[in-house]
């Protein structure tokens, strides 16, 4: 067994990211500012998209964006039950309703198929998420928004390097809401961004991710001096400060080299746990780009002895930090009260949220590491 434990989701951070952050101290500059205004740019370079906005969580993202588009009290969205529960909070926070429809077995992504059957006179957006970094299949859910003149608002917390049939995920949609959480692929320890080809909504976003103040705000010292700025309308506190932005700004010039070293260690997870009964990951797909954010593995009772909590515990007690993504949504309990659903409404998600398990995967991860976890699985399984 392992000394030390291998905490989940562990980022690596590197020199320069720590010295960023130290001359932001030194400057004593840390709210929102030039560092903030710098990774806005390198991310929007990096998605091929012309606006992107700063935020302090991918979560005020996807409010904002249900915000800017005018989702009304009465008005529905249709999204995920395998998800975080933020994708849902952000709708409620709006004001509209979230309608849940089921997820494919295999992609565990939003199945089109049930999307089409959820849409009603009161459907206003689909809110796709990109799940564990496997893009959704954007055509068939753009489809259905052209058919019923929805807005589309993608949920990319793990998709910062995903990519579907040449378009890159996050740029589909109206607008793109990006996690750099501490667990995410790269990191500012929170933080989140918006991304969109529309200048008015990414205008909007800005001045509403800063309490509706004008764009004024923003830079109220210039070489013309001071200027006052005015309220436009009643925001909110959601933006990114340059202490954020200084990690973020460095991360992503590492984007590639940290997807490829993920890549590794899921090829090698897949080649040895290929002999288990575990439900293990579908195949990468050959005309998308995986963003490789979770190795989910589902571990069935029937079939592996032991229940998922069962594994849990054992490889905790390993030291091998593991992770759930997620329980199905209409199984939680506030949810449960306020919309009247059951767990059995999406028996896809049902089913794999009992089950599911997230091992290691992050590029911090030492070939070692990634042994330890390896023997660990196979070690619960034989117990």
């Amino acid at each position: 067994m392992r000394q030390n434990y291998l905490v989940f989701g562990q980022p690596l951070l590197e020199q320069p990211e720590i010295d960023e952050v130290l001359a932001c101290m030194k400057s004593a500059w840390l709210g929102t500012g030039p560092k903030a205004a710098e990774f806005e740019r390198r991310v929007a370079a990096y998605k091929g998209v012309p606006f992107a906005v700063g935020l302090n969580s991918c979560t005020a993202g996807l409010h904002l964006a249900c915000v800017v588009l005018g989702l009304q009290p009465g008005d529905e969205v249709i999204t995920t039950p395998m998800t975080f529960c933020a994708t849902v909070n952000a709708i409620v926070h709006a004001g509209a309703t979230p309608v849940l429809a089921d997820v494919d077995p295999v992609t565990m992504n939003l199945d089109p198929a049930q999307v089409r059957k959820k849409v009603t006179k009161k459907t206003k957006a689909l809110l796709p998420v990109h799940f564990a970094g496997r893009a959704c299949d954007m055509d068939a859910l753009m489809a259905i928004a052209r058919d019923h003149d929805l807005k589309v608002i993608e949920d990319c917390a793990h998709a910062i390097e995903t990519e579907y049939r040449g378009k890159k995920a996050g740029t589909i949609g109206d607008l793109g809401c990006f996690s750099f959480y501490s667990t995410k692929n790269i990191v500012t320890g929170e933080g989140g961004m918006v991304l969109t080809r529309d200048e008015r909504l990414a205008k909007r976003v800005k001045m509403m991710g800063l309490h509706g103040m004008s764009a004024d705000a923003w830079k109220r010292f210039t070489d013309d001096g001071y200027k006052h700025y005015d309220v436009e309308e009643v925001g909110f506190k959601y933006n990114m400060m340059d202490l954020q932005a200084a990690i973020g700004m460095h991360q992503i010039t590492r984007i590639e080299q940290y997807w490829q070293r993920r890549l590794q260690i899921w090829t090698r997870y897949m080649r040895e746990f290929a002999d288990l009964p575990l439900g293990l990951p579908a195949a990468l797909p050959t005309d998308e780009r995986h963003a490789l954010h979770l190795f989910t593995i589902l571990v069935d009772k029937a079939r592996c002895g032991i229940s998922r909590d069962e594994m849990l515990m054992r490889l905790h007690k390993q030291n091998i930090g593991t992770g759930v993504h997620y329980r199905a949504i209409p199984g939680m309990s506030v949810y449960q009260r306020r919309f009247g659903w059951k767990p059995s409404d999406c028996p896809n998600a049902l089913h794999i949220g009992d089950r599911t398990l997230s091992l290691p995967l992050t590029a911090k991860l030492t070939d070692a590491d990634v042994t330890d976890v390896i023997t660990a699985v196979r070690q619960a399984l034989r117990k």
